[in-house]
């Protein structure tokens, strides 16, 4: 219907855009161009490419570049972006062209109209310009960089760092709470010496707080703004204060660090910093991975299984098993792993490429870091929250279970030396009895000896047992 729809024009000519859209012609034509996946970008990136497009403005009427009306009309249109007012503005697929330029039209375009209609205007009459006074002295191949830095520094320390410090709190509430409980520890999955299930619990918040750690440290390259390039690295057409006083303003509005690209041609042709950060990112996806799945097994059975801790009955496990409890938190956060790990194959293969001047991979770069960081910040918290804080030692089946391994003759190779204890270990094991049993009724220990040096809290610590 004719009446649905307005009129605007690019430099192709004219196009029909909805009534209600504040997007112009190229947004349009984006639309139509990629009907590739149905999916957009969220609300980390459009905000990202409030920022850029605010702090941009900001720097140009410092500078003398964008008059005082316009300017703070731009603001205002902007901070509308930021706030997520307009995030149905935004519809163009993630699967575009490889610089990004669809996006940055599109925030140019309804940052535009939308100031436009600040100062009284109609939307579409350019009253602001999309491209003379939204985009002045930006170029796509260096805005897109830019909003895509300013979204994963966002998402690393306003999203997932706090979800990961929050999982870190349940484990070392549980590494304490489970300090006394002794149990069998386990290599290649078979018994082995002793441990205490909160050592076990520490090597898992040790896991976290490393993985913290590391997520932390990719940082400084992400603070690195490619704003300033333009097209190739050169900054034709911006102002040469205009890249330092942007990334002065995007750090106030971010409440965080960022300064001007130490290489802009590097900043615009590689995106290395990308590929390191997200390279962490699959690093702590590998973590929860793997205290995920221990959980799952240290809390398998309930009555056939390892069973040493009883996990949360979060929901019913089965349609058709009455009863059954499944760990489906843990399971949840070994699903994410494997998408992240997915992520990370196309954030590095994509950060590899680039032809000579510019890489062609940035929409797809920004889009799987930021889904990933995401994914990994709703699990970990989960994960924390439902899964690790309510879960409870099974204190007398550890203590029946680790009186019965094999792995104590261990402790016999000081006192009676590695074949005896080989022995003693066989004949437990195909005899039924435990080593202590054994050890005694062959004579190779007393009664008091075996006290001594089978003592299972004791192997948990670091020394050598029987001997002052």
């Amino acid at each position: 219907m004719a009446d649905d729809y307005r009129i605007e024009e690019d430099s192709l000519g004219a196009m029909e855009v909805p009534e209600d859209a504040y997007w112009g012609a190229q947004t349009q034509r984006a639309v139509e161009n990629f009907p590739i996946s149905g999916k957009t970008f969220g609300r980390r990136f459009v905000r990202a490419l409030g920022v850029v497009k605010k702090a941009a403005a900001q720097a140009n009427n410092d500078l003398g570049l964008v008059d005082d009306e316009i300017a703070d009309a731009i603001v205002e249109a902007a901070d509308e972006v930021i706030a997520g007012e307009h995030d149905d503005q935004f519809p163009v697929d993630v699967f575009q062209t490889g610089s990004g330029t669809s996006s940055n039209m599109n925030a140019n375009e309804v940052i535009a109209n939308r100031a436009a209609e600040i100062m009284g205007a109609e939307v579409g009459e350019r009253v602001v310009h999309p491209n003379d006074h939204v985009n002045y002295g930006q170029s796509s191949n260096d805005v897109i960089p830019t909003a895509m830095h300013v979204a994963a520094l966002e998402a690393v320390e306003k999203d997932l760092i706090p979800a990961l410090e929050s999982l870190h709190a349940e484990l070392e509430t549980k590494e304490v709470e489970f300090d006394d409980v002794v149990k069998t520890g386990r290599t290649h999955l078979q018994d082995a010496t002793p441990v205490r299930l909160g050592q076990e619990f520490g090597g898992y918040r040790a896991q976290v707080e490393k993985g913290i750690k590391r997520v932390g440290d990719v940082r400084f390259h992400l603070r690195e703004l490619a704003l300033g390039g333009t097209a190739t690295g050169t900054g034709l057409n911006t102002h040469e204060e205009f890249p330092e006083l942007a990334a002065e303003y995007i750090s106030e509005e971010t409440g965080t660090t960022f300064r001007e690209a130490d290489n802009h041609f590097e900043a615009q042709a590689a995106h290395d910093a990308m590929s390191e950060a997200h390279g962490a990112l699959r690093t702590v996806a590998g973590s929860l991975n793997k205290i995920a799945n221990d959980l799952r097994l240290l809390a398998s059975g309930p009555r056939n299984g390892l069973g040493e801790i009883e996990q949360p009955e979060n929901q019913p496990g089965s349609s058709i098993m009455p009863g059954k409890i499944n760990p489906v938190v843990a399971e949840s956060v070994t699903q994410v792993h494997k998408q992240v790990v997915g992520n990370d194959a196309a954030v590095s293969a994509g950060a590899a490429r680039g032809e000579i001047d510019l890489n062609l991979y940035k929409p797809v770069l920004a889009s799987n870091f930021l889904e990933s960081t995401e994914l990994l910040a709703n699990a970990s918290e989960t994960f924390g929250e439902k899964f690790v804080a309510k879960l409870e030692a099974n204190e007398e089946h550890c203590e029946s279970q680790v009186e019965r391994a094999m792995a104590l003759a261990t402790a016999l190779n000081p006192a009676i030396g590695y074949d005896k204890a080989s022995k003693v270990a066989k004949q437990a094991l195909a005899e039924g009895k435990t080593v202590r049993e054994v050890a005694v009724a062959e004579g190779y220990l007393t009664e008091e000896e075996a006290d001594e040096v089978l003592d299972p809290e004791a192997m948990t610590h670091r020394g050598i047992l029987g001997q002052d």
